[in-house]
């Protein structure tokens, strides 16, 4: 189903999310003809940001918002659905659109398994009306379950369709930046200043290409953590080994999509400063991991943020040349430190991804640290 048949039969006026890999072709059909911030479309930090902001959308208009988020981010929305849009409390209806990750008997990252075999069972037990979306599907089967559902819309409550793999179409948006410097090029040289030092690397690609890294540099991973899932939680992470492992080093590669996700990390990491960490954020101003569609870190000034929060020494580099001059401070550094890389949009196409399961990567690296 083309993305823009859905958005017809679905009838929504106004849309916010979180991008994800299986709504690609909704979020460029959303791009194409709204943008990414505008009083049509805001791609939001956190799914629950979207529920909350789709609320204030209702509020204001009396219409039905539509929220679209991978299931991995359903555990950020169970509160505001749960105590702002529930019919048992302030009944504002809404729409969501779920990617469905992990769905059973399919293959999928480790990541997305449990919460793929749960996404359908909790979405009933929230009292969330669930439609699956597949290849099959056609906008007319929408427009008929809208229909079907209007009643339990209208007395607030709220309805999800939960799309397979290959179930819409549309034309894919490019997105770029004018970053010159490749996030695997950045990630290598801050490896030359990170030697000895446990690498909590976040999700999505940051976390694939170290891994590769190290097999290509003949360098074993004992000592990297690789977020595979829990998105915007690898600052925590690394604080909470930062603080317990106080004579080890700790270099925190970040996202700014992940960043922003669980931006009050960094005050909890200020408040915190471990002399041992330095949190360096790959800042592409985009979710490049499922797609590219921009976040809004382009507004954002992360060095400002980490200097109001506590940070001790801050870096910026927007290029090789840039980089290269600030690491050996950065790896000299004996307070908390934050290093913002302005990274381009992509990746190598034969990328591949960590042979280690989740479990043998983190009992090596409690092994390392044991040592």
């Amino acid at each position: 189903m083309n993305a823009n048949d859905l958005i017809a039969a679905l009838g929504a006026e106004f849309f916010t999310g979180v991008p994800d890999s299986k709504l690609r072709p909704l979020v460029d059909a959303l791009m194409d003809t709204y943008g990414a911030n505008s009083p049509s479309h805001i791609i939001a930090a956190n799914e629950g940001n979207a529920a909350a902001l789709a609320a204030g959308y209702h509020l204001a208009t009396g219409k039905v918002p539509l929220v679209y988020l991978q299931n991995s981010g359903l555990g950020n929305i169970v509160n505001p659905l749960l105590s702002l849009l529930h019919a048992g409390v302030y009944g504002i209806p809404c729409i969501f659109v779920i990617g469905w990750r992990g769905e059973p008997d399919l293959h999928d990252e480790p990541q997305h398994l449990v919460q793929g075999r749960l996404t359908l069972p909790l979405l009933e037990t929230m009292g969330v009306k669930t439609m699956v979306l597949t290849e099959a599907s056609q906008p007319e089967d929408v427009s008929a379950w809208m229909e079907q559902i209007r009643p339990h819309l209208a007395a607030g409550g709220q309805c999800a369709l939960l799309v397979r793999k290959g179930a819409l179409t549309h034309p894919k948006h490019k997105y770029a930046n004018k970053n010159p410097l490749r996030r695997e090029d950045a990630i290598a040289r801050i490896l030359d200043a990170a030697q000895g030092a446990v690498v909590v690397a976040t999700t999505g690609k940051t976390g694939r290409e170290l891994f590769e890294l190290r097999a290509a540099r003949g360098e074993e991973h004992a000592h990297d953590f690789l977020t595979v899932g829990s998105m915007g939680h690898a600052g925590a992470i690394a604080l909470g080994i930062a603080l317990h492992r106080p004579l080890q080093r700790v270099f925190l590669l970040d996202g700014d999509g992940a960043a922003l996700m669980h931006m009050g990390a960094m005050a909890t990491i200020g408040a915190a400063a471990p002399p041992n960490l330095v949190h360096v954020l790959l800042n592409n101003e985009a979710h490049e991991s499922v797609g590219g569609a921009p976040t809004a870190a382009h507004t954002v000034d992360f060095p400002a943020v980490a200097r109001a929060v506590g940070y001790r020494l801050v870096q910026t580099a927007a290029d090789a040349a840039a980089l290269a001059q600030v690491l050996p401070a950065v790896g000299r550094s004996d307070a908390l430190t934050l290093l913002e890389v302005r990274t381009a949009i992509g990746s190598r196409a034969d990328l591949g991804r960590p042979t280690t399961t989740p479990t043998e990567n983190k009992e090596a690296l409690m092994r390392a640290l044991r040592e």
